[in-house]
């Protein structure tokens, strides 16, 4: 009976069951399959040999990240500082974009808006490479501009102090149009009630915001900066590798773990390398993200991922 009914109800959701299987395979691929790689992080991996047959290592491939010394630090440095920036900073405009947006009195206005702005995230960072080029270059945009008023042109390519904005500059508009649109579907399942009854009390928009909008945005807020935490130590490589051109002037203020272990990969080819550094950053996001979401449980459990 149990079993009958069991093949009733699959037969009944079939639909929805053929809709989860390309999620399901991405999952399994991407997410479950590549577990298996792991111990290549402790092989010195030989490709006529491959994975299983290769000789064990012990702790040898994470030494070239951890042996480095001050390199190591500047890069870790480096990573969560960017890391930082762009949470912060990239969260607070997600917000303030959808909620102009949201507020907006011509609705088909916020529509075009949304589908424009969402049109960089499409953009490969190969291409955005060329487009900051134009800009930087010695007789770029910029430099032609400050010239114009009189100014020195300015090697931007060997200045490392200007590229934590420039690079701030490019990720941002590269990421906010899309993330807002998350933060917009909360907005859209807003009770516009509690607008009326605002406006009845004589509540003006600034205050419908700060005691309306705003907390209703907590929820998702929090679970974005939960789930973001998880990647604390992983980097944009198409940001910080093909957008600063890999220049070595810069490395001081744009070479990432991520950037750097394909660097390293590219000069001394060991694939052992890029298994250590990804294990190493995912088992700190795993811990990282752990303290995150019990700190929130304990202050919010409701808000809390588990």
């Amino acid at each position: 009976m149990k079993k009958d009914s069991f093949l009733s109800n699959t037969w009944k959701h079939r639909s929805h069951l053929l809709m989860c299987i390309p999620a399901v395979l991405i999952l399994f691929l991407f997410s479950y399959m590549p577990i298996f790689g792991l111990m290549g992080a402790f092989k010195d991996f030989k490709t006529k040999l491959g994975l299983w047959n290769s000789p064990w290592c012990g702790f040898e491939n994470f030494k070239f990240l951890i042996a480095s010394g001050s390199i190591f630090k500047r890069i870790t440095l480096n990573t969560l500082k960017y890391y930082f920036i762009f949470t912060i900073l990239g969260t607070f405009l997600n917000i303030v974009l959808a909620i102009s947006i949201d507020q907006l009195m011509f609705k088909r206005l916020g529509k075009v808006m949304q589908s424009i702005m969402i049109i960089p995230v499409f953009v490969s960072f190969a291409a955005v490479t060329f487009i900051v080029n134009a800009f930087l270059s010695s007789g770029g945009i910029v430099n032609h501009i400050i010239t114009r008023f009189g100014g020195e042109s300015i090697s931007w390519y060997t200045s490392p102090k200007y590229w934590t904005t420039i690079l701030t500059i490019v990720k941002i508009w590269n990421s906010v149009g899309y993330g807002s649109v998350l933060y917009m579907s909360v907005l859209a399942g807003i009770d516009t009630q509690l607008y009326e009854a605002a406006q009845i009390d004589g509540a003006n928009k600034w205050q419908q915001i700060w005691h309306i909008t705003i907390p209703s945005l907590i929820p998702m807020i929090t679970i974005m900066l939960l789930l973001s935490v998880g990647g604390i130590m992983r980097s944009d490589t198409g940001l910080f590798y093909q957008v600063t051109r890999n220049t070595g002037g810069l490395y001081s203020t744009t070479q990432v773990i991520d950037s750097y272990v394909l660097h390293s990969i590219k000069t001394e080819p060991k694939l052992g390398y890029s298994m250590a550094a990804s294990l190493f950053q995912s088992v700190v996001g795993l811990v990282l993200i752990l303290i995150a979401n019990f700190t929130v449980k304990k202050i919010s459990p409701e808000d809390s991922l588990f």
